[in-house]
C-alpha cells in the first residue's frame, strides 16, 4: 500500500532569504478533517530536505525512480561524500560588500552558475511537470535543460514565456526522428543541444527492477507524440530498460557528434564525460562544451565522483571548451568547490524533482534560491567577489598533500584521522 498523499502549504521566504516554512500533514476526507489538529511545522533550511517530503509524498515507483543508482549505488553515495573531502582556503578582509554571481554560458546570460540538469518524466513528480520548472528556472534568469523523455514537449515548454532553454537528446537508431526531435527544439526557440553520450544501454537500477518500473498511464513521452518509436511496457525487468534496448543505439560513436553538427547549427554539449583522453575526443569532434557527468550515478557504479573527475577534464580542455559539472550538488558549497577546480557552472537534477514533488513551482524556485544564497554567503566568507576570483587557490583536495608543504598533509591527517591523542 502506498504512503498516504501529503498536503503541502508553504510560505514563501522575504526575498534571498534561505528558508521557508512548509506544513505537512496525512491528507483526509473533509469529514476527517474537522477532528484533525493543526498540521505539524517543519522549516526547510536547506535543499536536502526535500526529499524527505517527496518521499513521503511519491509512490514508491516513483521515488525509487528518481532517488536511486546503478547496482551497489556506491558512486551514488560518493557524489555526495566526496565533496565534503574538499576543503577551503579562505582570504579575509576582502571588501565583500558587493558580489557578481552573473556569469555567460554559450554567450547567453545567466544570474547564477547554478543551471538546472535534464530529468526525466517531472509529471510524476508534480502535475505541472516541465511547465513548474522552465517557469521557475526563467524567474532565478538560469538555464534549463528539457530531457528528451520529458513529460512535457519543447513546444509546452516554450509556451511558459521567455527563457534560456537546452534540449537533452538521447541518438536512436532512427537518425529520422532525432532529426525531427531537433528540429522541433529549434523551432521552439532553445538555444543548445545537451547530447547524453554515457548511454550505450542502460545501467542496472535494481529498484526499478523490484519495482517493475513503468510510465504511469495517464502521462506520456510528449516529445515523441507522433512518432513511431515503441512503447514502454511492463516486463519481467525494468520497462524503462526494455524501452531503451529497443530505441536506444548501442553503435553511438564520435561521429554522429560530428553528424549531429551536419543537421544542426545549434551549439552542442557532449554530457557524460569523466576523462581527459574523452575531453580532448570531444574537443577535436566540435563539441561546444562538455558536462562532467556520471548520469546521476544512474549507469555504471563505481565511477568516481563528478567533482573528483572534474579538475582531469579541465585540465585536458586546456580552456578551449567551457566545462560544467553535474552530479551530488546539494549547498552554495558544492557549487564554489566547482568552481574553484575549473567548471564554468553547475547542472541540479535530484534537488529539482524533490521540490517539485513537495511544493511544485514555488519548490522549485526556493531551492534555486537557497542554493544562491549559499554560494553568495561561500563566496563572501572566502574573498570572492566574482567568479573570476574563485581560484584553485580557494580550496585543498585529497590529492593536494602529495604535492604541497607539511601544513597541507598534517590537514588531511586530521580530516580523514581526527586530533592527536
Amino acid at each position: 500500500m502506498l504512503d498516504p498523499v501529503l498536503v503541502v502549504s508553504v510560505a514563501l521566504s522575504p526575498l534571498f532569504a534561505s528558508s521557508s516554512e512548509v506544513s505537512v500533514a496525512p491528507f483526509r476526507s473533509s469529514s476527517e478533517n474537522s477532528r484533525t489538529t493543526p498540521a505539524e511545522k517543519m522549516e526547510i533550511t536547506n535543499v536536502m530536505e526535500y526529499e524527505e517530503i517527496a518521499k513521503k509524498k511519491l509512490p514508491k515507483m516513483v521515488y525509487d525512480y528518481y532517488a536511486s543508482g546503478a547496482e551497489d549505488q556506491w558512486t551514488l553515495k560518493e557524489n555526495r561524500n566526496a565533496f565534503s573531502r574538499i576543503l577551503f582556503r579562505p582570504r579575509i578582509l576582502v571588501d565583500v560588500s558587493h558580489i557578481d554571481m552573473t556569469t555567460t554560458v554559450l554567450g547567453f546570460k545567466i544570474s547564477m552558475p547554478i543551471m538546472i540538469a535534464p530529468t526525466a518524466m517531472q509529471k510524476m513528480a508534480h502535475p505541472d511537470g516541465e511547465y513548474a520548472t522552465a517557469r521557475a528556472a526563467s524567474a532565478a534568469g538560469t538555464i534549463m535543460i528539457l530531457s528528451s523523455w520529458a513529460t512535457s514537449s519543447v513546444d509546452e515548454v516554450a509556451s511558459t514565456g521567455p527563457g534560456i532553454r537546452f534540449f537533452q537528446l538521447y541518438v536512436l537508431k532512427d537518425r529520422n526522428v532525432v532529426a525531427q526531435l531537433v528540429r522541433r527544439a529549434e523551432r521552439a526557440g532553445f538555444k543548445a543541444i545537451a547530447l547524453t553520450v554515457d548511454t550505450p544501454r542502460l545501467g542496472r537500477r535494481e529498484a526499478d527492477i523490484k519495482n517493475r518500473f513503468v510510465l504511469p498511464p495517464y502521462l506520456t513521452l510528449k516529445n515523441f507524440e507522433g512518432l513511431d518509436i515503441g512503447k514502454m511496457d511492463r516486463t519481467n525487468d525494468s520497462g524503462l530498460t526494455t524501452y531503451a534496448a529497443e530505441q536506444g543505439d548501442r553503435s553511438l560513436s564520435w561521429k554522429d557528434v560530428k553528424w549531429l553538427q551536419t543537421i544542426t547549427t545549434l551549439p552542442i554539449l557532449v554530457k557524460g564525460v569523466l576523462t581527459a583522453e574523452d575531453t580532448r575526443l570531444a574537443i577535436q569532434a566540435g563539441a561546444a562544451g562538455i558536462i562532467v557527468s556520471n548520469h546521476g550515478a544512474r549507469q555504471l557504479d563505481y565511477v568516481p565522483a563528478t567533482i573528483m573527475a572534474l579538475e582531469e577534464v579541465v585540465k585536458a580542455a586546456q580552456g578551449k571548451i567551457p566545462v560544467f559539472l553535474d552530479g551530488g550538488v546539494r549547498r552554495g558549497t558544492d557549487v564554489f568547490k566547482a568552481l574553484a577546480l575549473g567548471a564554468s557552472g553547475v547542472f541540479i537534477g535530484r534537488p529539482v524533482l524533490f521540490s517539485l514533488a513537495a511544493e511544485g513551482e514555488a519548490g522549485v524556485k526556493k531551492v534555486l534560491q537557497m542554493l544562491r544564497d549559499e554560494f553568495e554567503l561561500t563566496m563572501a566568507l572566502s574573498g570572492c567577489r566574482s567568479l573570476k576570483e574563485i581560484t584553485r587557490d580557494h580550496i585543498m583536495t585529497e590529492w593536494d598533500r602529495h604535492r604541497n608543504n607539511s601544513t597541507t598533509s598534517l590537514v588531511w591527517d586530521y580530516v580523514n584521522w581526527g586530533p592527536p591523542l
